[in-house]
């Protein structure tokens, strides 16, 4: 019986097509979960965390991308305080941003507050009392595309920077004499960062908790936490991202921005973030040149340190206000 052989030349001609199918299904993928990260669903369960997900579940995300409703809450202001005021600020081109605003006294400190991906600004209400309790007023605000703002998108801090130093010179604009602290959690720390390098805030103090290092490394953290591994998927889907947002993703470090800062900063990192991970905030930490504090939160992940870790929080927040000067001169 004659053997059947392929030359080279015949495998190729299998081969190439099914390689180049395969080539063009993975940058549809990326192009979709990209936009699927960056633009939020109307409506539709969010997506669980990877960490959550058993197999068939991790693989039906990869080929049908994540799925993150605009973040919306039916909370009003007096969830954060019976007498607080619901504010709204305008970008130029249009963007609107609200907030909520409870002083604790005319000379108090005033904490601008700003959540993370996929969140709007209640998640951060466990802090914004503690801060009150502290007697410090609290501004708490809705990023763009989240909550009472406008918009239905996220950039993961790059435009939310924008949205920073617009609040910031308002207060400051507001409160001349007052000291001013950015608070920011995960993709707010970022905002803050960059917010700081490129605008030149110069607020008072800075409390950074659960920041990335890069952007790239990031979303490699989430790959790895979905079982996969984070080339070429990074680098195709921040390609894709950058396209469809008009932004160079890549160029996205807050650990570049750190190198900028000279405002005394206070670091809380989980010891077992799996998105912002330990060595990642410490490289943040590093690049700093001014004053600051590096506090791990043992058996922490990516979730609130207060609620993990009151005692170490409060603690640690009280000691920063000590060093603060009674008032700006």
């Amino acid at each position: 019986m004659p053997r059947f052989r392929l030359t080279w030349k015949q495998c190729l001609r299998w081969l190439l097509p099914l390689l180049i199918l395969g080539v063009v299904l993975i940058n549809v993928l990326a192009w979709h979960h990209a936009g699927a990260m960056m633009f939020y669903a109307e409506e539709g369960e969010r997506t669980r965390p990877p960490e959550q997900m058993g197999f068939f579940q991790k693989l039906g995300v990869l080929l049908t991308g994540v799925k993150v409703p605009r973040p919306e809450s039916e909370l009003g202001p007096e969830s954060l305080h019976q007498e607080a005021r619901e504010l709204f600020f305008d970008h130029e081109q249009g963007i609107r941003l609200c907030a909520w605003l409870q002083d604790a006294d005319e000379q108090a400190p005033l904490v601008l507050m700003f959540h993370g991906y996929g969140a709007e600004k209640t998640a951060l209400l466990r802090e914004a009392h503690a801060w009150l309790d502290l007697k410090v007023s609290v501004l708490l605000v809705d990023f763009r595309g989240s909550g009472g703002s406008s918009e239905s998108y996220t950039s993961l801090g790059i435009d939310e920077a924008e949205d920073v130093a617009l609040i910031y010179h308002w207060a400051r604009s507001h409160y001349p004499q007052r000291q001013i602290l950015l608070h920011g959690t995960s993709m707010g720390a970022a905002a803050i960062l960059k917010a700081v390098a490129e605008e030149g805030l110069d607020a008072d103090a800075l409390i950074l908790e659960l920041v990335f290092d890069t952007m790239p490394n990031t979303v490699a953290n989430r790959f790895r936490s979905m079982g996969l591994p984070a080339f070429p998927g990074t680098q195709l889907l921040l390609a894709w991202g950058s396209l469809r947002m008009g932004r160079n993703a890549f160029a996205h470090q807050p650990m570049k921005d750190a190198e900028s800062v000279h405002i005394p900063s206070l670091f809380f990192q989980g010891e077992f973030d799996p998105r912002a991970t330990l060595e990642d905030g410490k490289r943040v930490y590093n690049a700093v040149p001014g004053e600051k504090e590096f506090v791990i939160a043992a058996d922490a992940r990516h979730q609130s340190i207060l609620a993990l870790h009151p005692e170490l929080w409060n603690n640690s927040i009280q000691d920063l206000l000590r060093r603060l000067p009674a008032s700006r001169p």
